[in-house]
């Protein structure tokens, strides 16, 4: 039974009585020979489980998004694992969590992590919080083997002479006969060069075989670290005395900001994930033409670094219902959403009957958006429903209620019943329930109860949702109840799931990258234009030129406000949306224009979580994580 008070987030998931994996796995349907143990309590699938279950009917499909949050968070993931325990622990309905893979960087900063809270988390929570299985190290090594191989490129390109360059990069065997590596035969194949024999080229064909010529200037590729380092945003490199003075400016990305990560998230497979690792542009020649990770010849090792990586975790709640926990795209630079061969896999497992819950980064402008215009078309699979996850706090917030400051306590507005101020704010919650029915998707509210919260307040925004097209909006008190606390709720999303989606995505890709963007504006932030900069301007020209103009777009905005600015709460008008400069992340398979001053990678606060964390020397446990 759930304690009162309700003890730590650490506390609950050390105290919960956790199943073997494998027993969590024969749930569904796994058997030990479909997965790579971890010890006693996470594993990993394999991919081979799909084709078994190719033709199974699939599952219900549930994103779980919110209004636009405090810093606080409203409880997304929470809600999530409450939806998922009150399904599988209490109505008997096969279901599978899905959700991403914190950063530890923010685990160790301000935030916090991400398995849930109080008696809905997923376990073990310091493992979901930290090395997990390792595919955070894998996307890193992945990334920076890559960062490694652009310097060393240039390198050795601006010291040796066309013909020393293909000798080494076509070495001779003990008979003098050259081979060509796989990469450079694709290379080959790019440049339109019918000859694989090296003795067969001519001095030009060698040339353009093995000179890339990249721009020092062009690149876009960082450096990566799973730790947020503020001192590491802006670099110099070549500074040593090997390194012939190519000094360049450059920085690091947090781990989970690089585009290898979004690639992990949308790949459908091994094969899909060779192709979309080679296709990567790290920035252009001196001509203008794009450089990929397949033109360095790195994207086959790249393969093999994340060759693990792409394979699912199974991980369980505190109430033993399957979660499986994979890939850890930013919802700001990137999508925001777990993997697509996570849901594929949790959809075939839990058959026509069942559900599977998943969430997305941030708001619905946010990480919603990008789940149905991105995810859902680069998989195919079709959401049965839309679950908004709200609370009194964030809607007083949008009514104009003080500052939320993390670390901070609560303004007495917050904590007291406020009717007004509540009613003043209801605007955001309705404009994000409008943003899902674009989509054609039926829609729940979760209001995700606090103690302070009177019944009055609850009953307005239930009212308000129902009044704005909602199927119906429930309190849920999951937190402090586990899955008793979510089972209203979970009949809820039922019910809706019975209706029928008439899914629909925002825009077409034949579009041109403006009118993508100007309809996500306009239609998602409710913003009046779009105001372009000289260097966005110019990207849109080069993208155009490049055919990266039929790519989904994923914008790059703040999470705390509809519109660019997060000091601008509620449902903002007549704002013009300011695009500063697009990138492209063609292995990924999407443009993001960025609007605003967006970090990739975040840095500590003065007081550090990790002041906190420590090793219980007697007992071996973590102690102070949350």
């Amino acid at each position: 039974m759930p304690g009162k008070p309700v003890p730590s987030d650490i506390e609950i998931a050390q105290a919960a009585k956790l199943r073997p994996i494998v027993e969590v796995a024969a749930s569904i349907g796994l058997s030990e020979d479909d997965l790579d143990l971890y010890g006693k309590h996470k594993a990993k699938i394999h991919l081979d489980v799909l084709d078994r279950l190719k033709n199974r009917p699939q599952g219900r499909y549930v994103d779980v998004t919110a209004i636009t949050p405090t810093p606080l968070g409203e409880g997304k993931t929470t809600t999530t694992v409450g939806i998922s325990q009150a399904l599988g622990a209490h109505l008997n309905k096969k279901v599978v969590t899905v959700v991403r893979q914190p950063s530890m960087g923010p685990t160790f900063g301000i935030k916090g992590g991400a398995a849930g809270g109080g008696y809905s988390q997923i376990v073990p929570m310091e493992d979901f919080n930290l090395h997990l299985t390792g595919d955070i190290h894998a996307v890193t090594a992945a990334n920076d083997l890559l960062a490694a191989a652009i310097d060393v490129r240039i390198l050795h390109e601006s010291s040796q002479d066309d013909e020393k360059l293909f000798n080494a990069l076509c070495p001779a065997d003990k008979k003098g006969a050259r081979r060509m590596a796989p990469a450079l035969l694709r290379r080959l194949r790019k440049l339109g060069i019918a000859a694989t024999d090296p003795a067969a080229l001519t001095p030009e064909e060698k040339r353009r075989l093995v000179r890339l010529d990249i721009d020092p200037a062009s690149i876009t590729w960082n450096r990566v670290i799973d730790i947020s380092d503020r001192f590491l945003r802006g670099i110099k490199i070549g500074l040593g005395p090997e390194e012939k003075g190519l000094v360049r400016d450059t920085g690091f990305d947090i781990s989970v900001a690089s585009e290898i990560m979004a690639i992990l998230a949308l790949t459908t497979g091994l094969a899909d994930m060779r192709e979309r690792l080679g296709r990567i542009v790290i920035g252009t020649s001196r001509t203008g033409e794009p450089v990929t990770a397949e033109d360095i010849g790195v994207a086959g090792a790249l393969t093999v670094l994340m060759k693990d990586a792409i394979m699912p975790n199974l991980m369980q709640t505190v109430e033993n219902t399957p979660a499986v926990v994979h890939a850890g795209p930013f919802a700001n630079i990137a999508h925001g959403n777990s993997s697509i061969i996570a849901d594929q896999i949790a959809l075939r497992l839990v058959g026509e009957d069942g559900y599977v819950i998943t969430e997305s980064g941030f708001g619905a402008d946010c990480g919603m958006e990008k789940f149905m215009n991105i995810k859902c078309r680069a998989s195919g699979l079709v959401p049965s429903c839309v679950v908004i996850v709200a609370t009194v706090r964030a809607l007083k917030m949008h009514g104009g209620g003080p500052k939320v400051v993390a670390g901070k306590p609560l303004a007495p507005e917050y904590t007291d019943e406020n009717l007004d101020l509540l009613a003043k704010g209801l605007g955001n919650l309705t404009a994000h329930i409008g943003n899902a029915l674009r989509f054609g998707v039926p829609v729940v509210v979760a209001v995700n109860r606090f103690t302070t919260d009177t019944d009055a307040e609850v009953e307005i925004i239930r009212k308000a949702a129902l009044e704005a097209g909602a199927e119906d909006a429930v309190a849920t008190t999951h937190w402090a109840d586990g899955g008793a606390g979510a089972v209203a709720l979970a009949e809820a999303v039922m019910a809706a799931c019975a209706k029928p989606s008439r899914f629909r995505f925002l825009y077409p890709l034949e579009w041109d990258i403006k009118k993508k963007i100007e309809t996500i504006a306009t239609e998602i932030y409710g913003a009046a234009g779009v105001e372009y900069s000289p260097e966005a301007e110019a990207k849109v020209a080069l993208y155009t030129r490049l055919g990266f103009d039929q790519l989904p777009i994923c914008m790059a905005k703040t999470h705390l406000s509809l519109s660019h600015d997060p000091a601008i709460k509620g449902v903002p008008k007549g704002f013009t949306l300011p695009v500063r400069d697009i990138r492209a992340s063609v292995g990924a398979g999407f443009l993001y224009p960025l609007c605003g001053d967006m970090r990739t990678m975040p840095g500590l606060p003065t007081r550090p979580g990790f002041y906190d964390v420590d090793l219980d020397l007697e007992t071996g446990k973590v102690v102070g994580l949350f």
